[in-house]
């Protein structure tokens, strides 16, 4: 099986995401006849000379910036050497939310500017939403070449002028690629352009197919969120006690110690039960019931933990914010965290810094949080929360805050200060 690349992308509006993200898949043959038939008469009654490859994916996306929906939209596609999931994400600033679920899992992310426009807003804050969820690499799209004339010094400008952001965020330059592409005429996105001889460097498939793949986290320690008790209590299972769930992160295998968080009770993992049968292993991803060699009280948010590599459990933590609500945030605002398959009550306690991705700067103590800006807090928590740094471990390095009045989502939360304010 060809290895799997998750990647997004990200852009502001007009500025080609979907005449690009239909070449890619154009190019890479994974249109249906039916599908490209339809873009081709469509096409024609617009008076276009050749498809309008747009119309793949511009379906979806105008309904989303209509409000009918603002869903992320996920792509498949694949060449010889590799396959990939492409989360496609809608380009309004009131939507910068969604980038935050594209990249969430993403390996890589393609950033798209106008070539005419350069880096504007909108790019500096999704590179930094990109940097504050730890996406490894991400690629920089010049798109609309044509329209400068294949100029390769206005070019050079946009790339120099990202890369230097991209490093400030914290990205090494050698995870930092700009590629002038036209997705209209396909220059240098499946194909090498004759257009701009100047250009050495590889075609944004030839990137995508060949960039290395950040490992998954099986290596990381084990973390394992009880979803579910299962006690059938049938005469053929009298004792039969499982914890089932997704594991987060880590392996576990039968015989390891773990600790069950936050009460502190260790056991020793006695069987994992699939509907397929036992296994003698199971990695992050894979859903399971485990059994213990002991009868303990486990219930569902609990979290089982190697034992030898726990998080702290803690009631108070230092978050970055992705805020995103219309709501703003104040200090003194009583929340909900759901962290894992637990929610509990917080209270913001303080408000310690708001990043600026566009002056790459920290205001210290502000007065509020409103919606797409990034800061950093402190929450009081209700009860104690077993928390992972969300460098170390993502699945349970983060967490949502929900209004407790009517449910919404109100941020996506890290544990530590991504961005920190000077000093602290």
């Amino acid at each position: 099986m060809a290895p799997l690349l998750r990647l997004a992308t990200a852009g502001s509006v007009d500025d080609g995401k979907s005449t690009l993200v239909g070449r890619l898949l154009y190019d890479t043959k994974s249109v249906l006849a039916d599908q490209l038939d339809a873009v081709e008469r469509a096409s024609v009654d617009k008076g276009l000379s050749t498809p309008d490859l747009s119309l793949l994916v511009d379906g979806l996306r105008s309904e989303r910036e209509q409000g009918i929906t603002i869903d992320v939209a996920y792509r498949y596609f694949a060449t010889p050497k590799r396959s990939f999931v492409l989360a496609d994400t809608p380009g309004h600033v009131q939507y910068t939310r969604n980038t935050v679920t594209g990249a969430s899992t993403a390996q890589l992310a393609v950033l798209l500017v106008d070539a005419r426009k350069g880096v504007v807003a909108q790019t500096r804050r999704h590179a930094a939403v990109l940097a504050l969820l730890g996406v490894p690499r991400l690629v920089l799209a010049v798109n609309k070449t044509d329209l400068i004339d294949y100029d390769q010094a206005a070019f050079s400008v946009i790339a120099k002028e990202f890369t230097a952001h991209a490093v400030w965020l914290g990205y090494p330059e050698n995870a930092v690629l700009a590629v002038p592409v036209s997705a209209l005429h396909g220059d240098n996105v499946a194909t090498r352009s004759p257009n701009m001889p100047w250009y050495a460097g590889p075609t944004l498939l030839e990137h995508l197919e060949t960039v290395p793949i950040a490992p998954d986290p099986h290596d990381a320690a084990f973390r394992f969120p009880v979803q579910y008790v299962i006690r059938p209590r049938t005469a053929s299972h009298p004792d039969y006690r499982g914890y089932a769930g997704q594991i987060a992160a880590g392996t576990v295998r039968p015989g390891d110690e773990v600790v069950v968080l936050p009460s502190g009770l260790r056991s020793t993992v006695d069987r994992i039960d699939t509907p397929r049968g036992p296994l003698d292993e199971a990695c992050a991803g894979t859903s399971v019931t485990l059994l213990l060699t002991d009868d303990l009280d486990v219930a569902r948010g609990d979290l089982l933990a190697s034992a030898t590599a726990a998080p702290a459990v803690t009631d108070e933590c230092r978050a970055t914010l992705c805020w995103l609500s219309a709501k703003p945030l104040t200090q003194g605002t009583r929340v909900l965290v759901k962290h894992g398959t637990r929610t509990v009550q917080a209270l913001v306690r303080e408000l310690r810094s708001r990043f600026d991705e566009q002056t790459l700067s920290t205001v210290a103590a502000p007065e509020s949080l409103g919606r797409n800006e990034i800061g950093s807090a402190t929450l009081r928590l209700s009860e104690p929360l077993p928390l992972d740094d969300y460098g170390d471990s993502p699945r349970t390095g983060s967490f949502l805050v929900i209004d407790p009045a009517d449910g919404d989502t109100l941020a996506a939360g890290l544990v530590g200060e991504r961005f920190a304010a000077p000093g602290t």
